[in-house]
């Protein structure tokens, strides 16, 4: 179904080819699982399969590669398309519409098809997925994972016979990411050819047939999931760890009376809000945290934990409640001063025209500012971008760049929310271990996190926000 033949490819402007002479196949109904360090050639791979390579990134191309049989250099993405369908790590880059029932027939209508068999047809994936109580929601209203469902449902609306995914569990709780695997198999089952990209792995071991595993976009190894138990392997090439098991982490939070705060410690009490005609998402919640340790706080997609990130960093404002610092109150002002936030989307972070710019406003309230900006650009491998604009980054350099920000403030609560999404072994150990240093300071280090692997490296305990529908109280 899918066959590279000695590929090379350069992106324009490049010198140094993306990938080099990637030789391989993948059968009809295999499950085949490509892994790497960021940079190794992965996306590339995805580019060229559904033919955005060549068709709009042009570059330099040689070899074959074949899809069901035709050259992609020779075949338009619409008909490419019909053969191999897409799903992107943000299923909202590929939405089309507002609503669940309209994106499911967007494709369809727009090949013409009639009314009843389009509806035949969005209603049985629908029904496939478990989707249906979702057909009349707005789209940007549900999880990554209910996303996720809506983003596959309307790739095989158009009965595909090669699904590609990329980084599909970046984003996805434990649970999701069990429905994924579940969901899959079934595709599998079915007949289809699945290509997957991805970092994490322990999820895909069930799945998959084949591994392909690149390095400085070469193919290095390739073979059976088995040959992701060498540790060597592993160190050598920045791949995670495909054996990983829930970590049975301590529960952090305690319920708080009023009045009774730690002496050292962070203290929520009676916190109150909810989005402007929404239901509440917290009601009198009242915890408290210790300083001095990394915990990661845990729940479903949706459950609030990035409103909780805001409320905490002072991005949101409280309807009600009071945090205190080791028994001192604060205002929202204050929590903006003395903590810090990574938000998922580095984009929203970086405003500067340039990386030392950017560093340089984190810091400006921090009387050691030259010595802590030296420390982490170098910690960071910063040193030779500063002069470059934040948005020409690769996404791995943007958010060790927003990591960097927020450590430049020296913060006493330092959040960070989903800092190891789509992100390999080699980087993932570099975030535990900032997390685990922030935490020898004596700073509060709160990791909204799905990652298994991360929260056994470098969590002390665990906050879980219970997914309620209606208010939470933690």
């Amino acid at each position: 179904m899918i066959e590279f033949d000695h590929v090379s490819y350069t992106y324009p402007f490049q010198e140094k080819p993306a990938v080099a002479d990637i030789s391989f196949s993948v059968s009809k109904a295999e499950t085949v699982v490509c892994t790497g360090a960021s940079g190794s050639g992965k996306s590339t791979l995805i580019r060229l399969i559904n033919g955005l390579i060549p068709h709009f990134h042009k570059g330099t191309l040689s070899g074959q590669v074949r899809v069901a049989g035709k050259d992609t250099g020779q075949t338009s993405v619409k008909a490419l398309s019909s053969l191999a369908g897409t799903m992107f790590q943000d299923p909202e880059s590929q939405f089309f519409a507002l609503r669940v029932r309209d994106e499911l027939k967007f494709a369809l209508e727009c090949r013409g098809q009639s009314i009843e068999e389009i509806e035949t047809i969005t209603h049985q994936e629908a029904d496939r997925f478990g989707i249906t109580h979702l057909m009349d929601n707005m789209i940007f209203d549900l999880s990554q994972g209910e996303k996720q469902k809506i983003a596959l449902a309307g790739i095989m609306c158009i009965a595909p016979d090669i699904i590609i995914l990329d980084e599909p569990s970046a984003n996805l709780d434990p649970r999701a990411t069990r429905e994924l695997a579940d969901h899959l198999m079934d595709l599998k089952r079915r007949g289809i050819t699945l290509f997957i990209v991805d970092h994490r792995l322990y999820w895909l071991k069930d799945l998959v047939d084949k591994i392909l595993v690149l390095n400085q976009g070469r193919l290095a190894c390739q073979g059976k999931f088995e040959l992701l138990k060498d540790k060597n392997l592993r160190r050598t090439l920045g791949l995670r760890n495909p054996d990983v098991v829930c970590p049975n982490l301590p529960v952090a939070h305690v319920e708080s009376s009023h009045k009774q705060f730690t002496s050292n410690g962070f203290d929520v009490e009676n916190l109150t809000f909810g989005y402007k005609k929404k239901p509440l998402l917290f009601r009198n919640a009242s915890f408290q945290l210790p300083m001095g340790q990394v915990i990661a706080v845990t729940g479903s997609n949706g459950t609030g934990k990035t409103t909780l990130a805001r409320l905490l960093t002072g991005l949101l404002p409280f309807k009600t409640g009071t945090v205190r610092i080791n028994g001192a109150p604060l205002r929202p002002k204050d929590l903006l001063t003395r903590g810090s936030i990574v938000l998922q989307n580095t984009d929203h972070q970086l405003h500067m025209k340039t990386v030392d710019r950017e560093l340089a406003i984190a810091a400006r309230n921090n009387p050691g500012r030259d010595s802590v900006l030296a420390g982490v650009t170098a910690r960071f491998g910063l040193d030779a971008f500063g002069l470059r604009h934040p948005q020409s980054l690769s996404g791995g350099q943007k958010q060790r760049l927003v990591i960097a920000a927020a450590l430049v403030k020296s913060p006493e609560i330092l959040i960070l929310d989903e800092p190891t999404s789509g992100l390999d072994g080699w980087n993932m150990n570099m975030i535990a271990d900032v997390m685990t240093d922030m935490a020898r300071k004596g700073a509060l280090v709160l990791v909204i996190t799905h990652d298994l692997e991360l929260m056994h490296l470098a969590c002390d305990c665990a906050l879980s926000i219970p997914l309620s529908h209606k208010e939470k109280n933690l």
